[in-house]
């Protein structure tokens, strides 16, 4: 046994497994040709940001339906972990669509043969590779204190270069063998490095899918592989974890690109094959006459709590995302409406280098699209399970009769030009709430051509001819048969060839039943109004509104 073995064996005397067995444990994916294996692989430290779910949506599109999208947590900043957070992670993820492949699936829930899916629970993997970096000599236990740490970056900061554990500065670098050896066995405290072979005179090329080949200073520094407790870093856990869960594409925030020549380094060191990179620009907002990244401190939609919280359904959301993840989304979605986002082409090269500039006008646009394209079945079960977390009093009419509440957002629905009255779920109250006589309050203002005399008058006429069982076409001529005994013209045209000549025309009348029943000016169909509202409901707001 060499000096460097006995090293390895004193910093890891307890029994681990062996590179090739690990190898054996997660095989090659039996993966389709060129299917992708991709991961989202938050820190449990919060809420879920909407860059985070960005950059999952985009890991997704990735790998397609071909492929492997897999959870991956990584909580080794321990100090920094929420109690919680883990849980609300996933549940963001699941409320907004997104589908898990493989990994933490859903709160309480893992599934696949590469895990554990929470690096905490691989340490011994972690450890097995580390101690054959110490047995190669590639890598050393240091025993630098804070106070010389920090007395290295006083004499950098002396000799105007930059900081960090590199050349002459790493001070443990060139520590014998025998005394590291003495070291350890005297209990003293220590972290383990790599003993990087780079320069930062020399240059290294990588590809990104997005922004193409990109070339930086190679990594001299002396990463910190394991710290103190055995914990490694995210740089060190995150190759091997890459590697044995066989990723092939890894897509995350830009702010990564300054880490690409320490994470080239380590695959290359421990022998494994790189994935390949794509670098998002993250999500902008505009501030003024200026741009700026969304903020967690200062933009409520910085959190995708927001959007579940609004009542944003799961497509509105991912259907906006998907405009500003790829610039020619836009293009395909007009000459495909019907068709599901899984058959969208994604190409990493549509998005935007610069940062995607996000619209919440634009985002409520799509939204009421999406929602105007629902079936009445599906709008009634998604406002009813959002009203159950967040509209109690709301939830308790909309479940006295299922039937009735699908038959208010089956009105006007369909067709080649639905209507797009809701944007959002937790506007759904304000909509239908003439539907119910707990929320309607019979309040009015009539048109400004017509009195209150008038507006009696009306409903008294209307009262007498109306007929529940008529049709839409039917009903407006009803309307229109009491237009003229009332000084109101049946037709808006011949009102206006002699407009001084009436009151108004058959849609000012239209409109003061229309105040009467619902209290709008601007409804679906007040015929199918009606008919959902039953006779004896319609009778009384009309016997109401003459009364006032």
């Amino acid at each position: 046994m060499n000096l460097q073995e006995k090293l390895a064996n004193v910093m890891f005397p307890h029994p681990l497994k062996t590179p090739e067995e690990y190898e054996a444990m997660y095989p090659a994916r039996n993966l389709p040709e060129g299917a992708r294996v991709t991961r989202v692989a938050p820190s449990p430290t919060g809420y879920l940001h909407i860059g985070t779910f960005f950059s999952a949506l985009v890991d997704r599109l990735l790998a397609g339906q071909n492929g492997v999208f897999f959870f991956r947590l990584e909580d080794t900043d321990q100090k920094r972990e929420v109690e919680g957070g883990a849980d609300n992670l996933l549940s963001g993820l699941n409320t907004f669509g997104l589908t898990i492949d493989e990994g933490f699936v859903a709160p309480g829930t893992v599934k696949g043969d590469y895990g554990p899916y929470k690096q905490s629970e691989r340490v011994a993997i972690y450890h097995t590779f580390v101690k054959e970096l110490v047995k190669q000599g590639n890598a050393y236990p240091c025993f630098c204190t804070e106070e010389a740490r920090a007395e290295a970056r006083t004499r950098q900061e002396a000799a105007k270069v930059r900081t960090g554990y590199y050349g002459e500065y790493a001070v443990c670098r060139n520590i014998s063998t025998e005394e590291a050896i003495a070291r350890i066995e005297a209990g003293e405290s220590y972290v383990v490095r790599l003993r990087s072979p780079g320069s930062e005179q020399n240059r290294i090329k990588f590809d990104d899918l997005l922004r193409g080949t990109i070339e930086m200073p190679e990594n001299d520094e002396d990463l910190v592989l394991l710290k103190s407790d055995g914990i490694p870093t995210y740089h060190f856990a995150h190759a091997i974890d890459d590697h044995f869960m066989r990723t092939t594409h890894v897509a995350r925030g830009d702010e990564w690109i300054a880490s690409v020549p320490k994470h080239l380094q380590l695959f290359r060191m421990l022998g494994f094959k790189t994935p390949k990179f794509l670098h998002i620009s993250p999500i902008m907002k505009m501030d003024g006459d200026s741009k700026r990244k969304i903020s967690k401190r200062k933009d409520p939609e910085a959190a995708m709590q927001f959007y579940a919280e609004q009542g944003y359904s799961a497509d509105s959301v991912q259907e906006y995302l998907m405009t500003i993840a790829s610039s020619d989304f836009e293009d395909w979605r007009r000459a495909n409406p019907t068709a599901p986002r899984e058959n969208f082409p994604f190409n990493p090269k549509k998005m935007s280098v610069s940062g995607a500039l996000f619209d919440m006008d634009k985002m409520t646009d799509v939204s009421k699209g999406v929602i105007s394209r629902m079936t009445a079945q599906e709008v009634a079960e998604a406002v009813t399970a959002w009203a159950a977390e967040y509209d109690r009093e709301f939830y308790a009419l909309l479940t006295k009769d299922a039937a009735y509440t699908v038959g208010i957002f089956a009105i006007d629905r369909g067709g080649n030009k639905p209507r797009k009255d809701m944007a959002k779920w937790n506007e759904a109250r304000d909509y239908a709430a003439y539907f119910f006589d707990e929320l309607f309050d019979g309040a009015f203002e009539l048109p400004e051509n017509v009195s209150a005399e008038d507006a009696k008058a009306i409903l008294a006429a209307y009262k007498d001819v109306y007929d529940e069982t008529q049709d839409k076409s039917a009903w407006f001529d009803t309307v229109k048969s009491i237009c003229e005994p009332l000084g109101f013209c049946p037709e808006v045209k011949e009102y206006k060839k002699d407009p001084e000549g009436w009151k108004g025309h058959a849609g000012d009348v239209s409109t003061v039943i229309r105040l009467a029943v619902t209290g709008r000016r601007n409804t679906p169909d007040l015929c199918a109004i009606m008919q959902l509202l039953g006779r004896a409901r319609v009778m009384a707001r009309l016997d109401a509104a003459m009364n006032k």
